[in-house]
């Protein structure tokens, strides 16, 4: 049996190195709201569908406490809603300046071509905002072939419904001749939860959090330090392996194919 298909997130692990644009955006309707976040606290959920990311945002202690102070009671779900009907805007208007393709993206993307792998993704970005990566990633040479967003879907991560829409538009079974590829632990619970191998992306991912130029800055133990604690946190999510950047997923490709070979399912 042969692998058919890849399915990759894509902010941190196809576009914006260091997964930006949504941290961004929440750093800033939190600021808005009188009850400014940290960036780790941004991060904590990232993957899930931007609504519930809020929600998650809004259910850690400190910030509940914070947002009780200012706002004299508890954020409701009402608050919720308010607050990611701010952050649509915001969002759209980060994505133009994060939406740089990840270096070694399209010429990955033509290495699985050429091995007869179908290519499709998923995201935590509402269709608008996935429509506007996807014009962008074009431009730079790289389009899925197809892509599906949390509002498509019963549920978004770590669901495993939008890799079965992506399983049945790419006409890929069985679901272990699958990889799912993303930079994050709800990425991973998506992919094992829909029955295919895992790949979770350390450097370029949110896990680690800089981008390209302030990656090259870095010093080489801070480096090492990032790389281990996300390389930590994926394989405890339950990710069969780990890479640096979809550029670096070759190899472990290869693994997935010669147990597949042997009869070794996910």
């Amino acid at each position: 049996m042969k692998l058919q298909a890849v399915i990759f997130d894509w902010a941190g692990t196809l576009a914006d190195h260091g997964s930006r644009a949504p941290v961004s955006a929440l750093l800033n309707i939190f600021s808005a709201a009188g009850v400014p976040i940290t960036i780790a606290e941004a991060r904590l959920s990232m993957g899930l569908a931007k609504k519930n990311h809020i929600e998650r945002i809004l259910a850690i202690p400190r910030v509940r406490d914070a947002w009780t102070d200012a706002h004299r009671t508890s954020p409701t779900p009402a608050d919720a809603s308010e607050l990611y009907a701010r952050f649509i805007p915001q969002q759209l208007a980060c994505l133009e300046s994060h939406s740089e393709l990840i270096d070694g993206v399209p010429a990955a993307a033509n290495r699985l071509r050429a091995l007869g792998l179908k290519i499709g993704t998923t995201t935590g970005y509402t269709r608008p905002m996935l429509d506007y990566l996807l014009d962008r990633a074009r431009r730079q040479g790289f389009e899925p072939d197809f892509s599906a967003c949390p509002d498509e879907v019963p549920a978004g991560r770590p669901a495993p419904y939008m890799c079965y829409l992506n399983a049945i538009h790419l006409e890929a079974h069985p679901l272990w001749t699958m990889v799912k590829i993303g930079d994050t632990p709800v990425d991973i619970e998506e992919g094992r939860n829909a029955g295919m191998w895992t790949i979770g992306i350390t450097r370029t991912g949110n896990e680690v959090g800089l981008t390209r130029e302030e990656w090259q800055a870095a010093p080489d133990h801070e480096r090492h330090l990032l790389l281990s604690a996300a390389q930590d946190k994926l394989l405890a999510a339950g990710a069969h392996y780990v890479a640096e950047s979809v550029a670096a997923c070759d190899q472990i490709l290869d693994s997935i194919q010669a147990r597949l070979d042997l009869g070794g399912r996910p």
